[in-house]
């Protein structure tokens, strides 16, 4: 029976020895396991077989990215002028030997390292430098502090500014200093619309007036090729009635002459020539005729002929 009993305790304790060497590491997370004291090695996420009393887990370690808010720091800059920052860190353990052995608490030197770095480039730089340049602060900040933390094994993959917070009176001297900035530019626009209205307005009285004097050009262009026209039809018909009035005057001289030759030249015919030509001289005012008694007699005989003439004809 007490063999029994001792067996049993004997299996117990092997059992406990079994269980206690037995180490399950979750996933995104290392352990450092030490050696009667010493680094021995890292426990990657899986089941490992540890030697009870010998073998020491120092720390559990996660490898997954981390999130340090780092608390508001009063700050002052070149100016003088005292701000309060506050910043986000965002971090990666990258060996957990150099976590464990290098630094004792490594979330600390994280935030001591940013706060400081954060002092000495915000104190290089006016209110307005760093209001306006929060990428240049946090670049150079990052770059800093990632050169710090490798020798604990800590990858700084990114810092941002959460917030500047300037003194009050400050706040209140932007405030005006934008409210003037916006009225300035409301003012400008409204200048620029009304020129740009002015323009457009100029610019259609000029397209107005260019068509009116085109549209009078037109027109006075159509009047002259009108009267140049009608001048044209107009020379035409006293041409073409000066044409007919010619074509019968050729036709009358032409039946004269016919009947001249046909009748042949007697003394008829020249006294009705003589008669027609005094005629055409008595019509003329400028001139003045004196003819002997004799001539006249003969100029009644001659009128008397033609008369008959006529009357026959």
């Amino acid at each position: 029976m007490a063999g029994i009993i001792v067996g049993s305790v004997i299996l117990l304790i092997v059992l406990i020895l079994i269980l206690s060497s037995i180490r399950i590491v979750n996933t995104g997370s290392v352990c450092v396991v030490e050696r009667f004291g010493q680094f021995q090695k890292i426990l990657e996420p899986g089941w490992h077989f540890i030697i009870p009393f010998v073998d020491f887990v120092r720390r559990r370690i996660s490898t997954k990215q981390q999130i340090l808010d780092v608390p508001p720091q009063s700050v002052i800059t070149k100016d003088n002028v005292r701000i309060s920052v506050d910043n986000v860190i965002f971090y990666k353990l990258l060996s957990a030997k150099d976590a464990v052995y290098n630094i004792e608490d490594y979330r600390s030197g994280i935030v001591y390292s940013g706060t400081t770095n954060m002092r000495n480039i915000i104190g290089n730089m006016t209110l307005d430098e760093v209001l306006s340049g929060r990428d240049r602060i946090n670049s150079d900040l990052l770059n800093i502090m990632d050169d710090v933390t490798d020798a604990y094994g800590i990858k700084i993959l990114s810092v941002e500014i959460k917030n500047i917070v300037p003194p009050n009176e400050i706040q209140e001297a932007m405030e005006k200093q934008m409210k003037a900035e916006r009225d300035k530019r409301a003012t400008i626009l409204v200048a620029e619309g009304q020129r740009q209205s002015q323009i457009e307005k100029a610019e259609g009285e000029k397209r107005a007036k260019i068509l009116a004097a085109e549209a009078d050009k037109e027109a006075n262009i159509r009047r002259a090729e009108g009267l140049k026209e009608s001048q044209l039809l107009e020379a035409e018909g006293k041409a073409s009635a000066i044409k007919q009035i010619s074509i019968a005057e050729a036709e009358a001289i032409r039946k004269v002459n016919t009947a001249i030759i046909e009748s042949g030249t007697n003394e008829v015919v020249i006294a009705l020539k003589q008669v027609e030509a005094l005629k055409e001289m008595a019509n003329c005012p400028a001139n003045k005729l004196i003819l002997p008694n004799e001539t006249l007699s003969s100029l009644g005989s001659i009128a008397a002929i033609g008369e008959m003439l006529s009357k026959n004809k």
